[in-house]
């Protein structure tokens, strides 16, 4: 009882304190009297658009801001619950930082923007992943295909290597990063988008759509390969509906006055492809994600096929194209089941009503 009491006070003093860094206009008092302050403020549609919208400032993400000082020291804190919503917002920092840092590089200008903010928020995750793997790698195992599997019958042992196992390794072992440097840039925010995969599944809708929509973006591709498995354009094919779609979600796309709202093409290692792929692949096959996921990842994984086929990467490819595969596969069946059950109600014959009888009194 005095932990849950203790995380709850933790979680409306962290409110109290957001709702004075918001504008005024931005009211998150009743998030805070809810019995899962921090729940009640990872579910809120408005608290999302207000935030997204002080990071999308063009002076947002610098050392001195205020919003992402509370963003690291809320993460820093030990209940599960603010981590999600620190974890949310993960997409849209990565998207405005990553675009922010390639241009102010591949300008001319010498006085580019601080973004120690958002490297602060980057790294704090980085770190905190690194402590939890403990210096080790990610591995998988890999089914050897030499041996019978599961369903065969019977299950006859082939030769002495019945026994060996395959090991792959997913993610080699963390190194401790302190600064951001360019060339560790790309596994770092890899790093946190590989965090942001792990709790997707509590990730609101308006997060995802924002990460689908930077992934889009970091692609740029508008060449004609993206739609060369799509004998019908059946995809939304702007990154304008995109927004639209957000827009009637609560209203959480970033304002179009942002030069850098939509994002912007950027290099993409596999480091960095490979996270995006998964929270992409999830976005697009998850059975509780609404259609408006559904279609913006549609789109996202189109471009980043076209990106991979142009940059030569043949992981990337085969990821994109099974992607896109069972995309249309799922959109087809969805389509068969709809006409299978409009035809199966015009041939149910209805019944026919009884006549009415009708008391009628001397």
């Amino acid at each position: 009882m005095h932990s849950w009491w203790e995380s709850v006070s933790k979680a409306r003093s962290r409110i109290q304190q957001l709702s004075s860094i918001l504008p005024s206009s931005y009211s998150l008092s009743s998030l805070a009297d809810s019995d899962r302050p921090a729940r009640s403020l990872l579910q809120s549609s408005d608290s999302y658009s207000a935030i997204s919208s002080a990071l999308s400032s063009p002076d947002a993400g610098s050392g001195t801001d205020p919003l992402c000082n509370w963003l690291y020291d809320t993460f820093l804190s030990s209940d599960p619950d603010l981590r999600l919503v620190v974890l949310s917002f993960i997409p849209l920092i990565s998207g405005l930082y990553l675009s922010r840092v390639i241009s102010s590089s591949s300008s001319s200008t010498s006085n580019s923007p601080s973004l120690a903010g958002f490297e602060a928020v980057l790294l704090a995750i980085y770190a905190a992943e690194t402590k939890l793997r403990g210096g080790k790698p990610v591995l998988i195992s890999i089914p050897d295909l030499s041996q019978p599997s599961l369903y065969h019958s019977p299950r006859n042992k082939v030769g002495s290597n019945a026994a060996r196992v395959s090991v792959g390794v997913l993610s080699a072992p963390l190194e401790p990063q302190i600064a951001m440097k360019s060339t560790k840039r790309a596994g770092i925010i890899g790093v946190a988008l590989d965090c942001y995969y792990k709790v997707i599944s509590q990730m609101p809708s308006w997060s995802k759509l924002d990460l689908c929509r930077f992934a889009s973006a970091w692609a740029g591709q508008e060449c004609p390969c993206r739609t060369e498995f799509d004998e019908i354009e059946t995809v939304i094919d702007s990154f304008s509906e995109i927004e639209d779609v957000g827009r009637e979600m609560g209203k959480l796309v970033i304002e179009e006055s942002c030069s850098d709202s939509r994002g912007s093409r950027i290099p993409l290692p596999w480091e960095l492809m490979q996270p995006v792929l998964r929270i992409v692949g999830h976005c697009l096959l998850g059975p509780l994600n609404s259609d408006d996921v559904k279609d913006a990842a549609s789109v996202a994984v189109r471009c980043l096929y076209a990106r991979a086929s142009h940059d030569l990467v043949p992981q990337a490819i085969l990821s994109t194209r099974s992607l896109i595969q069972l995309d249309k596969r799922a959109r087809d069946a969805a389509k068969m089941a709809a006409a299978n059950a409009a035809s199966s109600n015009a041939n149910t014959p209805s019944k026919a009503k009884k006549p009415e009888v009708l008391l009628v009194s001397k």
